[in-house]
């Protein structure tokens, strides 16, 4: 099944139930999919659908810092719990360890000596771990490796 069959399955189990926060939520990911048809003329295949998820998870993450800095922890709540609709349908995220054994394979791959390398291997990890790890905790661990 096709992470877009998917969601319009859970999307149809979300109204019979009256779900009040995963509807809400798998609509706002299905228009974000029907968007980037529209947009590219392409259909949007699971590789695709995960990057948007990612985006979308990035987005949610930030403003519910900024709703908790601001003090409003209802709506950090709000966000948070869209975050947890949203890794329903993310693949399993890497643990910081298994992020550590990526950056130490790309730094040897790559040949990689010190800090003017890293876009170098940045972006092999980009290709590598689409999906599977948060960028900015790569990102952290590339820089603490190469330092």
């Amino acid at each position: 099944m096709t992470l877009k069959t998917r969601l319009n399955e859970d999307m149809k189990t979300a109204m019979r139930a009256k779900d009040s926060v995963s509807l809400p939520t798998i609509r706002l990911i299905n228009a974000a999919i029907k968007q980037f048809e529209v947009d590219e003329r392409l259909e949007a295949d699971d590789t695709k659908i995960i990057s948007i998820l990612t985006k979308m998870v990035k987005q949610r993450k930030d403003s519910a810092k900024i709703y908790a800095d601001a003090g409003r922890n209802d709506l950090a709540d709000k966000e948070n719990a869209e975050i947890d609709v949203l890794h329903r349908y993310m693949p399993q995220m890497m643990s910081a360890e298994e992020i550590q054994a990526a950056v130490a394979a790309a730094i040897s791959e790559t040949g990689s000596a010190g800090m003017a390398d890293m876009g170098k291997v940045m972006g092999v990890l980009k290709t590598q771990l689409a999906g599977k790890a948060d960028m900015s905790d790569v990102s952290k661990a590339l820089k603490a490796a190469l330092a």
